[in-house]
């Protein structure tokens, strides 16, 4: 019976020793698997913190290279607005092309033709309020860089029709045409014969046998190709300049 009993003792007391080493050994599993654990999130954690310094480098990096670009083209756009008062200041007919816009700013609006002048074609046109004889009018328009108008063009000839209808009420504009008078022929101001271009007269001109000086006028009426007419150079007539864009 003791012995029996002394038998049941030890072989507890080797189940108690085998379920402490299973739970000793469990226990070091586990402590090995969390160590890993946390060396695996040190390592995440480290290379989370790699990757935020260097986006935060190449962030730093690109806003200094936009910084620098920026201040490189304030400093042109400086040079630029300097260059461009400069240009303004030596040459002030630039004025005439460019004229001021917005007054505030200083901002420009610039035009192939000079403020006043209508663009139409290569050529910038100016029709007059004033009034003077042929001669006058050669040398006002001459005075503005111009001459007085010539008609090349049926278009031309449609145009200056068209703007002579609406402004002038009725009234007549010089045009660049002379009468030669010793053989009545016609001539552009610029010495280039009548002949060689589109005409557009009312009435042929016959100016033979007449000793006075004749020139041409445009007319608005109610056709833009019977729309020229003669008159003596010493009229005082409103005026058609043009000049080159």
């Amino acid at each position: 019976m003791g012995v029996h009993n002394g038998s049941a003792l030890l072989e507890e007391e080797k189940q108690e020793t085998s379920t402490d080493k299973s739970w000793f050994s469990q226990h070091r599993q586990l402590a090995h698997y969390f160590s890993l654990l946390c060396f695996l999130l040190t390592i995440v954690n480290l290379l989370l913190t790699l990757c935020l310094v260097q986006i935060n480098l190449v962030f730093q990096s690109q806003s200094t290279l936009q910084e620098t670009k920026l201040m490189d083209l304030t400093n042109r756009l400086g040079k630029l607005n300097r260059s461009y008062q400069l240009l303004f200041s030596q040459y002030p007919a630039l004025n005439q092309y460019c004229p001021v816009s917005n007054a505030t700013t200083g901002e420009r609006e610039c035009r192939p033709c000079p403020a006043g002048w209508i663009p139409q074609g290569e050529k910038c046109f100016s029709f007059s309020q004033d009034r003077a004889d042929w001669i006058g009018s050669q040398y006002r328009c001459m005075a503005l860089g111009g001459a007085v108008a010539t008609v090349g063009t049926e278009d031309e000839q449609l145009f200056l029709w068209q703007k002579a209808q609406s402004l002038s009420q009725g009234d007549s504009y010089w045009l660049g045409l002379r009468s030669s008078g010793a053989d009545g022929g016609w001539h552009w101001s610029d010495g280039s014969s009548v002949e060689k271009r589109p005409q557009f007269w009312q009435l042929e001109p016959d100016t033979t046998g007449d000793s006075r000086e004749l020139c041409g006028r445009l007319t608005p009426g109610g056709d833009y190709r019977r729309s020229w007419l003669v008159s003596r150079c010493s009229s005082q007539l409103r005026r058609i300049c043009e000049k080159l864009k």
